[in-house]
């Protein structure tokens, strides 16, 4: 997207306006008709689109071209050029979108200035949509514990094939994160990361929004699978997907080519599918409820994802990041946590995940005083609580389930007692005061328990 797409009926106007911007050092591209101009975008989208209203021949002029570019590739600016140029045309040309209106015969110093300004904005349009990305893989991929250095090292062997991936995880644990990963480490990393959501409830508009649309004039839509031709596709829920849509999905991994909805056109794409879910896909294989092929063809490389409770190291890590995302970002006050607040939060019990942290952090900033400190008070405050008594069993583990109950009830006092020694440093006096057991008493369930006092997790 650092080229220029040159497009105007009259061979002699568009090889002019071509030399000159090639003297000056960009690149540029050719087109005389508007379906020839369609495909060259939909091929390989231009950095900026020099568009002639008036196109012979063509069923589009430069106007409709222009809707269907601002529709499906908004990042594009269009600089539009006439021969015929009046106020009705350059007004309409900008409500429509257009960056500019030039009039022919134009002045060469006004076209040079126009298409390095453009030029310009299109440039910093492409770096603040890459720096979002990463900033949503950077916020959840951070951490070094053991388990999440290794999923990171399997994310970099990954990235650097070409396979399919499959991608598996708890609501929250970073899934979406863990793509983009992928793909900004890929060699398809200058290509388009398209995401798509599978679980919305209209299947019409899901299949719309897959495979595209064209009406009878020709007129089309592009849809995300041809958004991400020469790129990555990410199918976020795929579980979800409509069993008609898991077999067009199929074919299309099958033949490298979709049929838009109201055609019949057969269009290669070429796409590096990257697939989500945080159900049980084999207890839907087996209720008939997804295609066993389809899951095969999509799952060459497995990838799961840790949730925050296996990784509780990485929490204080995550915590800090997270205060100094938001004040940056939001403009919310920047707050240190007590040594104390960062061992209870490693404590939690955390269903949502990164996600659940992140939302805790933020409302913490939000909602506490801004000149303190955060405290595990403000913590407690803010930690949900289940609605359903029953959800407490949840906190229990298989490997506690099996256990006779004074085996537990050990396990159990070794944990809540290192975790409060963490909490306060390890001065066995507060300790002491917060469990509400005398000192002495203390130090011979301690003791008894091989828990020395300056323990740490």
């Amino acid at each position: 997207m650092n080229d220029i797409l040159i497009v105007d009926d009259e061979k002699d106007i568009r090889e002019l306006i071509s030399e000159i911007l090639i003297d000056e050092g960009f690149l540029t591209r050719l087109s005389g008709s508007s379906q020839d101009c369609l495909e060259q975008i939909q091929s390989h989208p231009p950095g900026l689109l020099i568009l002639d209203i008036w196109l012979k021949d063509s069923n589009m002029d430069g106007i409709d071209i222009l809707k269907k570019v601002k529709l499906n590739y908004p990042q594009i600016p269009v600089v539009i050029i006439s021969g015929h140029g009046n106020i009705e045309i350059a007004v309409s040309a900008i409500k429509q979108g257009a960056y500019d209106f030039i009039e022919k015969p134009f002045n060469l110093e006004q076209l040079l200035v126009v298409v390095r300004r453009a030029m310009e904005i299109s440039s910093l349009r492409r770096e603040n949509t890459e720096l979002k990305q990463k900033s949503i893989v950077f916020s959840e991929l951070k951490g070094n514990s053991g388990i999440f250095r290794n999923f990171i090292a399997n994310l970099d062997k990954i990235s650097k094939a070409n396979s399919r991936v499959f991608i598996t995880g708890s609501s929250g644990s970073g899934k979406e994160a863990a793509a983009k990963y992928i793909h900004q480490n890929s060699r398809q990393a200058d290509k388009n990361f398209i995401s798509v959501d599978c679980s919305t409830s209209d299947q019409n508009e899901l299949e719309r929004s897959l495979f595209g649309f064209e009406d009878n004039n020709g007129l089309h839509e592009v849809g995300a699978l041809e958004k991400a031709n020469g790129g990555t596709i990410y199918l976020d829920k795929v579980s979800d997907l409509p069993m008609d849509l898991q077999s067009k999905l199929l074919k299309v991994l099958v033949e490298n080519y979709i049929t838009r909805l109201g055609s019949n056109k057969k269009v290669s794409v070429v796409v590096r599918f990257i697939s989500a879910t945080n159900s049980d896909l084999l207890e839907r294989m087996k209720n008939k409820s997804f295609r066993e092929d389809l899951f095969h063809r999509l799952s060459v490389v497995p990838v799961k994802v840790p949730n925050l409770s296996d990784r509780i190291d990485d929490i204080p890590i995550l915590a800090k990041y997270f205060v100094e995302q938001l004040s940056s970002s939001n403009g919310l006050a920047y707050r240190e946590f007590t040594d104390e607040a960062l061992t209870f939060l490693q404590g939690m019990h955390w269903p949502g995940n990164i996600r659940q942290l992140r939302n805790m952090i933020e409302r913490v900033l939000i909602l506490g005083e801004s000149s303190d400190k955060i405290k595990v008070e403000e913590l407690i405050s803010y930690e949900p609580k289940s609605q359903n008594k029953d959800d407490k069993i949840n906190l229990i583990s298989s490997e506690l389930a099996n256990m006779c109950l004074r085996e537990a009830r050990e396990i159990f006092e070794r944990d809540y007692l290192i975790l409060q020694i963490n909490r306060f440093g390890g001065n066995v006096s507060k300790t002491a005061a917060f469990v509400e057991m005398e000192r002495s008493a203390l130090h011979r369930k301690l003791k008894s328990l091989g828990i020395n006092s300056s323990h740490k997790n």
